[in-house]
């Protein structure tokens, strides 16, 4: 059996989504969602996925680049208009110790949006403890763009943190899950309504599946070429 990882942010600290299926085999045999506070955890596990794909900015820019990373400003493109304000630009990495938003681009030297600053703790994780060896395995990845792939190339219908907008990724989901596929609100439920929101759950399930795609060797990435290094070695893509 073979392990993938799907990890998602939330309010409680990430939730991962643990699939586990037969190389060679289209069905997931097993899907485990987890609350797990810190993400050095998930590096300290004693049989760590062959990879995981996480829903967060890995490779930072040095400082303020208007329009974000190469990676974001093709993700935008690919996801079209209306959706573009899915995709975050990332605050450069001397933002990372702000004590406010006002402070934070005052040390990157520019604009950055509050939902950007407001992951700061979960990017500071993450670039606290990632080398660029670690990529081998772990790879920054965006569910919208998946669920657009899903959807056969086509925007959807709702936004994400509506009922409606939940029901649509859920039947896409049961597209590549099927009956391992577990109830979303269930899971929020279970692992605690007040550190996470049901949207969080399906991004983390969206992003299991781009984990496989990417161990099969099926999955897509931003930029097509070769990406750029940022100050620390790290590369700045996006797959899904």
């Amino acid at each position: 059996m073979t392990s993938v990882v799907g990890l998602d942010g939330c309010r409680a600290g990430w939730v991962a989504a643990f699939a586990e299926f037969a190389d060679g085999q289209p069905q997931v045999v097993r899907l485990d969602l987890r609350l797990v506070e810190r993400f050095e955890e998930l590096l300290a596990l004693a049989v760590p996925p062959v990879v995981m794909a996480v829903d967060m900015p890995i490779g930072l820019p040095s400082r303020y680049l208007p329009g974000g990373r190469r990676c974001d400003q093709e993700a935008r493109q690919l996801l079209g208009a209306g959706w573009t304000s899915s995709v975050f630009s990332p605050p450069a990495r001397s933002a990372l110790e702000a004590s406010d938003h006002q402070h934070a681009m005052v040390l990157q030297g520019g604009g950055l949006s509050i939902q950007s600053f407001n992951i700061v703790p979960r990017i500071r994780e993450i670039d606290a403890v990632i080398a660029p060896a670690h990529q081998a395995w772990i790879r920054e990845a965006h569910p919208e763009l998946a669920f657009r792939g899903l959807n056969d190339g086509r925007q959807l219908r709702h936004r994400k943190r509506t009922t409606a907008g939940q029901r649509e990724r859920t039947a896409l989901l049961r597209k590549v899950f099927g009956a391992a596929l577990p109830d979303p609100a269930g899971v929020r439920l279970r692992l605690g309504p007040r550190g996470l929101a049901i949207d969080d759950v399906i991004d983390a399930l969206m992003l299991a599946d781009v984990a496989r795609r990417i161990h099969r060797h099926e999955a897509h990435r931003v930029p097509v070429g070769a990406p750029p290094l940022d100050a620390h070695g790290l590369r700045m893509e996006i797959w899904f």
